[in-house]
């Protein structure tokens, strides 16, 4: 189950939203649909799958997103945490990714079946695969809000109910409360 959040830095201070993710399937789709919350303010985008892992997108008018996963691994195992990581880690997982396609781990060796005991059920896929290419720790820009008051330090030492915490430095602490 996700959870994500909008937050929109407007003249009159943040205004918070919450929203659906159902037509997000890469991260330009999800700047667009931060983009119209605020056509040239800040807008944090906040992801989080049941306390396994949170994502933050810092979107800034035209510019590129900023983006920030608490834990990779985590979130390489799912579909939108898999949008964030594929983008941080771009072209090292996916070349990593291609050094593991093209080894022959099919289970045999010099043509040999596998053997009775073998399990089979250890099928992960392109998920289980790319998950495995991804640390199991942050990954990301950790300075993405130390300029709006959360620093490198404090976001990285968040676990659980990191929105509350974020949207406190943040200031939007009662607007998040409103659509939580």
């Amino acid at each position: 189950m996700y959870f994500a959040a909008l937050l929109a830095r407007t003249e009159d201070g943040w205004e918070a939203s919450d929203t659906e993710l159902d037509d997000v399937e890469t991260l330009s789709d999800l700047a667009e649909l931060a983009r119209e919350a605020s056509d040239d303010d800040t807008v944090i985008v906040y992801i989080e799958q049941e306390d396994a892992w949170f994502g933050i997108v810092r979107i800034e008018g035209e510019e590129d997103p900023r983006i920030y996963v608490s834990d990779g691994a985590a979130a390489a195992r799912s579909s939108y945490g898999e949008i964030l990581t594929r983008e941080i880690l771009g072209d090292d997982l996916d070349a990593e990714l291609d050094e593991l396609e093209s080894l022959d781990l099919d289970g045999t060796e010099d043509g040999e079946p596998l053997a009775d005991d073998a399990d089979d059920d250890d099928d992960d896929g392109p998920a289980g695969v790319a998950a495995e290419a991804v640390p199991a720790a942050p990954v990301g820009d950790a300075l993405v809000l130390a300029d709006l008051g959360l620093s490198e330090r404090e976001l990285r030492a968040l676990d659980s109910d990191a929105l509350a915490v974020i949207a406190d430095a943040l200031g939007a602490a009662e607007v998040l409360e409103a659509v939580r």
